[in-house]
C-alpha cells in the first residue's frame, strides 16, 4: 500500500492557532484556524490534528508535524520559567547584574530588577580559573560540588546554568560540574554547549535563558509528543534562525525557539516573494497579540544582537522587531489622558469584547468591527460569531472616559475606533521605520508583504505613510507562519572564538573549521538528512583591532577585502591600513527540505462581477463611505480591483482606500498598487 505523505505546520499564537497541511500525494495545500488554548497549548494542537486525520481517507498516512510555538517566548516574557540557578567562576557571581554597565534610564536612581531572571541568592560560585589562552590557572575544586548541590536542593532549584570564565576555550570544568548535577537530578545547561564564544555576560545570559525556559518547553513537548497519533511519524520544531530541529534537540535547547512563530512567517514571506521575482521586501506580520517586522534583501537577515524583554540572547536569529500591536491589543486611557494601545492583549480567552466570551476591554479588532472594516457575518468564514453591539458598547465607554464627543457623521464609538486605529498604525509605522530608515534603507525601494490575521486591514495605510508603492498580501496570509514552517530547511549554527590576525591563511581557517564541519555532518545524520541535501556556509566575525563589535563576512580567499567593503557599507568609512582581527569562526549547516509547490495559473479572468458580493458602509478617515465587498476566495488570476473596498477571505480581510488598486497574480496573491497623494 502506498504511503499517504503529508506535512502539517502548526503555529500557536496568542489568539488563534494556525494549521497548514500539504498533501504530497494530491499536491494540495489547505489551512484552517482554531482558537488557542493558552492554559493547555497542546489541547488545540491535538484538536486540529484530529480534524486533519478525520478528513484523510487513507490507512497508511505518514505525517511530519512542524511546530512553532509561543511557549518559550511567553515563559520568558511572563517570567514563569523553571526555578533556576547559576554556577560561575568564583568572583564572578554578579556577571548578570553588572552586564555591560549600560542603563536604559540614565538618570534613574534605581535599576529595573524585573529584567533579571535570577535573584542574588540563586547565583553560586565555584573555585576554578582558566586563562584567556585556555590554560588551567586554578584547578576545579571538585570537593565544593557536593555543597553546591546541597544549596541548590535547599533552594528548590530545578534547572542549573553553568557558565565559567573562558569555558568556550576549555570546557572540561563545566562538563565535570554538569555530570555531577545531572546525576543528582537537575536539568543542566552549560555555556560551552549552548554558545561557545567569548563575551561572558551575553554567554551567561543566553545559558541562563536556556535553563529557565527549556524545562517548561520540555514538559509541553513531552505532553504533546505522548498524545500524538501514530500517524505522526516525526515532530520537528521551528527555530528562531529560520530552520527546524528535531523535538529531542528542542527539548534541551529551548532558547533556540524563542522567536519560532515570527521566524516561520519571514520564511514563508520570503518564499512568496521569490516566486514573484521580488528581491527587496519588508514583512509585516500582524497577529492577535503583536506585530513582527523584518527587512530582507534576497535572503533572511540574521543577527546575534538579540534582546528579548530586556534579556540578551546571543544566538543567530532572524532579525525581527516586535511591537505590542495586534488585533487583540487592549486600548486604554493612561494617567495623562492619552489613548494607549497594548502591550497587554485580550488573547483568545476572553478575547476582544466582540467575541462575546466575557471580555470587556476594547481592542483593535473591536475598533475595526465598529468602523465596518470587519463584516460580522464573514468573520473567520462565517464560522465564528462576533457581536458588533458589544464592540460599540466598550468603545463608547472608552470614548466617554477620554471625553470624546459625537461629530456630525460619526458616533462616539466610531470616533474612538478611528483613534485606536491611528495609534495602532503609528506603533507599526515606527517599527517599520526602525528596521528601514533608521538603518540606512529607503522603504520606497521595497515591497511591503502584509500577512497575519489582521495584517490586511492595516498594510495599505502603513505603505502609504512610508511612500511604499507596492504591497503584496499572499494567498493564505493569515496562516503564513505555518506555511513557512513546513517549507523550512533543517538549520544548525556553530561558532568558535579564535582571535586570530588577518594574515591567517585561507587554508588554515578551513582547517580550523573542520571540527565544526564534522560535528555538523553528524548532527545532520541524526536529523536523517543525506549529504546530497546538505550545504555549508562558512563566515567570519571580524573587526578592526581595538573595536568592540564585529561584522560578519563570508569566508573567502579575499576575506580581508570583503571586510573593508562591509565596514564601508555599514559605517560609511574604512581604513585598509588598520590591523584586522578574526574574532569568531561561524558555520551554518543547512539540510535542504523540498519547497511546498504552489502552482502557477496564467491570468485569464477579467470579469470581476462573480467575486463582487455587494457593498457596505464603512468609516474611512473621518467620513462614512459606501465600499464594494469582494469575496477573496472567488478571485482569479487577472482580476483587477479598484478601491475603496474590502476583500474578504475566509480567514482575513484586506482594506483598500480610494487611491489603491489590486491585481490577482498567477499564484493568487493580491498585488496592490498604493496611491500616494502628491502632497505627501
Amino acid at each position: 500500500m502506498l504511503e499517504h505523505k503529508i506535512r502539517i505546520g502548526v503555529d500557536i499564537g496568542g489568539t488563534f492557532t494556525d494549521f497548514v497541511i500539504f498533501d504530497e500525494v494530491e499536491c494540495l495545500v489547505k489551512s484552517f484556524k482554531l482558537l488557542s488554548t493558552p492554559l493547555s497549548p497542546e489541547q488545540v494542537v491535538l484538536e486540529g490534528i484530529d480534524k486533519i486525520f478525520s478528513s484523510i481517507r487513507s490507512d497508511n498516512t505518514q505525517a511530519v508535524l512542524v511546530h512553532g510555538s509561543t511557549v518559550a517566548t511567553n515563559t520568558l516574557i511572563e517570567r514563569k520559567g523553571a526555578s533556576s540557578a547559576l554556577i560561575t567562576t568564583k568572583g564572578f557571581k554578579d556577571v548578570l547584574k553588572i552586564g555591560r554597565q549600560t542603563r536604559s534610564n540614565i538618570y534613574g536612581l534605581c535599576t529595573d530588577e524585573s529584567l533579571s531572571l535570577l535573584d542574588d541568592d540563586r547565583c553560586f560560585e565555584i573555585s576554578e580559573r582558566i586563562t584567556a589562552e585556555g590554560d588551567v590557572l586554578e584547578p576545579l575544586a571538585v570537593d565544593e560540588i557536593p555543597n553546591l548541590i546541597h544549596q541548590l536542593q535547599k533552594n528548590n532549584v530545578r534547572s542549573v546554568a553553568v557558565s565559567l570564565l573562558f569555558s568556550f576555550i576549555y570546557p572540561k570544568h563545566e562538563q565535570i560540574i554538569a555530570e555531577e548535577l545531572r546525576n543528582s537530578g537537575f536539568f543542566v545547561s552549560i555555556s560551552s554547549e549552548i554558545i561557545p564564544e567569548f563575551r561572558e555576560f551575553e554567554r551567561t545570559s543566553t545559558t541562563v535563558v536556556n535553563a529557565y525556559v527549556t524545562p517548561v518547553l520540555d514538559e509541553y513537548m513531552g505532553r504533546l509528543e505522548g498524545k500524538l497519533p501514530d500517524d505522526v511519524k516525526r515532530l520537528r520544531i521551528m527555530q528562531s534562525n529560520g530552520g527546524t530541529i528535531s523535538v529531542s534537540k528542542a527539548r534541551v535547547m529551548g532558547v533556540n525557539s524563542i522567536l519560532s512563530g515570527p521566524a516561520g512567517g519571514v520564511v514563508g514571506a520570503l518564499y512568496v516573494s521569490q516566486m514573484s521575482g521580488i528581491d527587496q521586501i519588508i514583512t509585516l506580520d500582524m497577529g492577535g497579540t503583536s506585530t513582527d517586522v523584518s527587512l530582507l534583501q534576497g535572503d533572511t537577515k540574521l543577527t546575534t544582537e538579540n534582546v528579548i524583554d530586556g534579556i540578551p540572547i546571543r544566538l543567530p536569529m532572524i532579525d525581527i522587531h516586535t511591537v505590542g500591536a495586534g488585533g487583540g491589543s487592549i486600548a486604554h486611557i493612561d494617567a495623562g489622558g492619552a489613548l494607549k494601545i497594548g502591550p497587554n492583549s485580550a488573547g483568545s480567552h476572553p478575547g476582544p469584547a466582540c467575541y462575546g466570551l466575557g471580555g470587556n476591554h476594547p481592542t483593535v479588532t473591536d475598533a475595526n468591527l465598529v468602523l465596518g472594516r470587519i463584516l460580522p457575518e464573514q468573520f473567520l468564514g462565517g464560522k465564528m460569531q462576533v457581536d458588533k453591539t458589544l464592540a460599540n458598547h466598550v468603545l463608547t465607554q472608552l470614548g466617554k472616559q477620554a471625553k470624546l464627543g459625537e461629530s456630525s457623521e460619526l458616533t462616539i464609538a466610531q470616533t474612538t475606533a478611528l483613534g485606536i486605529i491611528q495609534v495602532t498604525n503609528a506603533h507599526m509605522e515606527r517599527a517599520l521605520r526602525l528596521i528601514s530608515v533608521q538603518r540606512g534603507y529607503d522603504p520606497r525601494d521595497f515591497t511591503l508583504i502584509g500577512f497575519g490575521g489582521a495584517g490586511g486591514l492595516h498594510v495599505c495605510e502603513l505603505a502609504r505613510a512610508l511612500h511604499i508603492r507596492q504591497v503584496v498580501v499572499p494567498r493564505g496570509a493569515s496562516t503564513m507562519s505555518a506555511l513557512g514552517m513546513i517549507g523550512a530547511d533543517v538549520i544548525k549554527d556553530y561558532v568558535r572564538t579564535v582571535m586570530l590576525p588577518s594574515d591567517t591563511s585561507y587554508s588554515e581557517l578551513l582547517r580550523m573549521m573542520k571540527v565544526m564541519v564534522i560535528r555538523a555532518q553528524l548532527d545532520m545524520e541524526a536529523e536523517i538528512i543525506s549529504d546530497d541535501n546538505t550545504c555549508l556556509e562558512t563566515t567570519l566575525d571580524m573587526r578592526y583591532r581595538g573595536q568592540s563589535y564585529e561584522l560578519n563576512v563570508p569566508l573567502t580567499q579575499d576575506y580581508q577585502t570583503d571586510f573593508h567593503r562591509a565596514h564601508l557599507q555599514a559605517y560609511g568609512h574604512n581604513n585598509c591600513d588598520d590591523a584586522i582581527e578574526i574574532v569568531n569562526l561561524r558555520l551554518r549547516c543547512i539540510g535542504l527540505v523540498s519547497a511546498v509547490p504552489i502552482p502557477k495559473t496564467e491570468a485569464r479572468a477579467t470579469d470581476i462581477s462573480s467575486a463582487l458580493v455587494g457593498n457596505s458602509s464603512m468609516v474611512m478617515s473621518d467620513e462614512i463611505i459606501n465600499a464594494n465587498i469582494y469575496h477573496g476566495d472567488l478571485l482569479e488570476p487577472g482580476h483587477v480591483i479598484s478601491g475603496p473596498g474590502l476583500i474578504v477571505y475566509s480567514d482575513t480581510t484586506v482594506l483598500m482606500s480610494h487611491e489603491d488598486s489590486a491585481l490577482v497574480d498567477p499564484w493568487y496573491n493580491l498585488v496592490l498598487e498604493i496611491g500616494i497623494p502628491d502632497n505627501i
